[in-house]
């Protein structure tokens, strides 16, 4: 597993304090145990992170398969490069390949629909977001790898399907995860050993206090950081469509 927070498992917390997600959830369909499966991923993780950090360490693993979720953060970043973010993705897929991995990254729904962000901010990441699945079709079509597409994936907008922070999957929208990219790896000839359930069980309850507490010391600092960084981007977004949007001056 390679990629961001919600590789982490943000989202899914089990009792302990750790986090389960869509990794684990994939590694007991395909009856792997727990001395073959790798989480490489951490939180905050740009597609450039992958690349330079845990591609490494994957490769040192020499997996069977490999699932891929990265790329929100970037979108949210006033340096966003989608030429340098195709070139990062190209080296993790070609240097997995490599090796005999079956490399399976994800292209993204609209998050701006599950945060509810005001319009300027919600226009500026779907145009990102536009930009970064651009992107990840492109290095899809060109090495001929499977891909998972949260935007077509059944109840990706359903709020049971996001946690309380609306940023990370909740455990149920793990497993829907886990179950999108278990019908792709059968389709790709890999056995599925145990179906993956949509029925949550096993992961920890959290009561309101823990998600108000989580909301006033992770959430909104977070989006007030990143809100802050895309501001600029939106303010160009919202400029381009007050020209495209006046009408010509008569004669």
């Amino acid at each position: 597993m390679l990629g961001d927070s919600t590789a982490v498992g943000l989202g899914d917390p089990l009792p302990g304090g750790t986090w389960r997600g869509v990794g684990p959830l994939v590694a007991e369909a395909l009856g792997i145990e727990p001395d073959g499966y790798l989480n490489a991923s951490f939180t905050g993780a740009r597609m450039r992170c992958v690349r330079t950090e845990q591609l490494p360490v994957a490769l040192a693993h020499r997996p069977e398969v490999v699932l891929l979720i990265v790329g929100m953060n970037d979108t949210l970043r006033s340096d966003f490069d989608a030429e340098a973010i195709a070139a990062d993705l190209d080296e993790v897929v070609t240097g997995l390949h490599a090796v005999g991995s079956v490399v399976i990254p994800v292209r993204f729904h609209d998050h701006g629909r599950v945060f509810r962000l005001p319009g300027s901010l919600s226009r500026a990441l779907r145009s990102r977001i536009d930009e970064l699945n651009a992107v990840i079709d492109g290095v899809v079509a060109a090495r001929g790898v499977p891909c998972l597409d949260l935007m077509a994936l059944p109840g990706a907008y359903d709020l049971t399907a996001w946690s309380v922070d609306r940023l990370h999957p909740s455990e149920l929208g793990h497993r829907m995860l886990a179950q999108g990219y278990a019908d792709l790896l059968t389709q790709a000839g890999i056995e599925i050993r145990v179906p993956v359930s949509l029925e949550c069980s096993g992961g920890a309850t959290a009561g309101a206090v823990q998600h108000v507490g989580w909301l006033v010391v992770k959430g909104i600092p977070w989006l007030w950081r990143r809100g802050r960084d895309l501001l600029p981007y939106a303010a160009r977004i919202m400029w381009r469509s007050y020209w495209e949007d006046r009408p010509a001056p008569s004669r």
